[in-house]
């Protein structure tokens, strides 16, 4: 758009070459409580790092219910919800 922003010559660090790639970095893939109960794994051993992602509070509950067919109700997922913020924990204290 008429930026007046000057143009800067890039180059390699080590080589000095103009020869340039844009890369593009990683990225994360969000997915939906659905999607993540759908490939849960309840057998399947966890190790620390999965409990320490609050997302994952409730989900080997939910995913044993479902494949009950038992509905928890809107109270569990309320819970599951407080848990997951950190207040349920509050209000313990």
């Amino acid at each position: 758009m008429g930026s007046s922003r000057r143009r800067e010559r890039l180059g390699c660090p080590q080589c000095k070459s103009a020869r340039l790639r844009r890369v593009m970095s990683s990225f994360a893939v969000v997915e939906s409580e659905a999607s993540r109960l759908a490939s849960f794994d309840a057998s399947k051993p966890r190790d620390d790092s999965y409990y320490r992602d609050s997302r994952n509070v409730g989900m080997w509950a939910k995913k044993r219910a479902k494949e009950m067919g038992v509905d928890l109700g809107s109270k569990f997922e309320a819970t599951v919800e407080k848990a997951r913020s950190g207040k349920l924990i509050k209000e313990m204290i």
